[in-house]
């Protein structure tokens, strides 16, 4: 343990780099090693992915899981109404270890790029947020300085779940637990700027990702959400082929999403780019949108929305087949400033 009287100002000085973090965190935890890591092997390894399911969807539009079409590919795309793009990213490293214990650094950024004369700029309202913080397993790291327990940039790891189970002390079981964590923060930093645009703007933001986190933006008519990754396939028996069939510029049946401890919203599929000679998932995205009256109007819209995003490409992206260039321009941003 390092009394206060002899941490160094150099140590008081909260990091922001993953080489800074390894330094600071020997000033405060005497034992540890320093760690070399790439974070993204880190968090790939971290983690399994979540298991690939089919799930029955629940109808809201219609008495089958059909195919509509909303726009003819092969005409112009026309104007998109996303007057705006909100992304998160999240960089993890282990920078230090004691005794086989990861000791995680990671930064968690968000920001919304607005587009105005058709140029991708910085959301005025809300600044970017970029946070970094170290993910520890407290009960299994005895010596660290109680200045960093008691520091809310400091989380800890090992508390136990909902079941009151704790993490196991393998180090693989310690990383999942970190990278959950450090999720769970990028989405808080999402959802703070998403709600900050349904409180003051009157356009519609295109959101990465889900918005079933939160009540004010699942709810709200100014924020849709956009999946590119599919473990979870809304599309379960005679709906699963029509799903894989589903020809760009056309949108599945209108469905209902309710997890449990997340909001109802509505959704639905959309293909954007032709799947022919490539995979199932090609070009293909789930909508998320609140729950409205006039729902099968709005996804109408909002997918042809997204098949006007399809251009420019967001190249050299491997995702660019999902990708909406807005979207890439917010992460080509957040590496600048993270």
């Amino acid at each position: 343990m390092t009394p206060e009287s002899n941490i160094s100002s150099e140590q008081r000085k909260w990091p922001a780099t993953a080489h800074e973090a390894t330094r600071f965190m020997l000033g405060h935890l005497p034992h540890a090693e320093a760690v070399t890591t790439d974070p993204a092997n880190v968090e790939r390894i971290a983690r399994a992915d979540d298991p690939a399911v089919l799930i029955e969807p629940e109808l809201m539009e219609g008495n089958s899981f059909s195919t509509i079409r909303v726009a003819d590919p092969r005409r112009a795309r026309g104007e998109s109404g996303f007057a705006a793009f909100l992304d998160g990213t999240q960089e993890i490293r282990v920078v230090n270890q004691l005794d086989g214990i990861p000791i995680v650094w990671a930064t968690v950024s968000a920001a919304v790029r607005a587009r105005v004369n058709r140029r991708m700029v910085s959301w005025r309202t809300s600044a970017p947020i970029v946070a970094g913080r170290y993910y520890i397993p407290f009960r299994y790291v005895s010596d660290l300085d109680p200045l960093l327990r008691d520091d809310p940039r400091v989380v800890d790891t090992g508390k136990a779940d909902s079941t009151g189970k704790f993490p196991s002390r393998h180090p693989a079981a310690l990383m999942e637990a970190a990278v959950k964590k450090v999720q769970d923060d990028r989405e808080r930093c999402e959802i703070e700027l998403a709600e900050a645009w349904c409180a003051s703007e009157n356009a519609v933001l295109f959101a990465d990702g889900s918005i079933m986190a939160s009540k004010v933006v699942s709810a709200s008519d100014r924020v849709v959400g956009v999946i590119k990754s599919h473990r979870r396939l809304y599309a379960d028996g005679d709906a699963f082929r029509v799903l894989v069939r589903l020809e760009s510029g056309c949108r599945t049946s209108i469905f209902r999403v309710a997890p449990r401890s997340r909001h109802a919203v509505a959704s639905w599929y959309v293909r954007i780019r032709p799947a022919i000679g490539r995979d199932a998932l090609f070009g293909l995205l789930r909508v998320e949108a609140s729950l409205t009256d006039d729902i099968s109007a709005r996804a109408d819209e909002i997918s042809r929305w997204l098949l006007a995003e399809g251009a420019p490409l967001a190249l050299p992206d491997g995702r660019w087949d999902k990708m909406a260039y807005g979207i890439r321009d917010a992460e080509e941003f957040l590496r600048a400033i993270s």
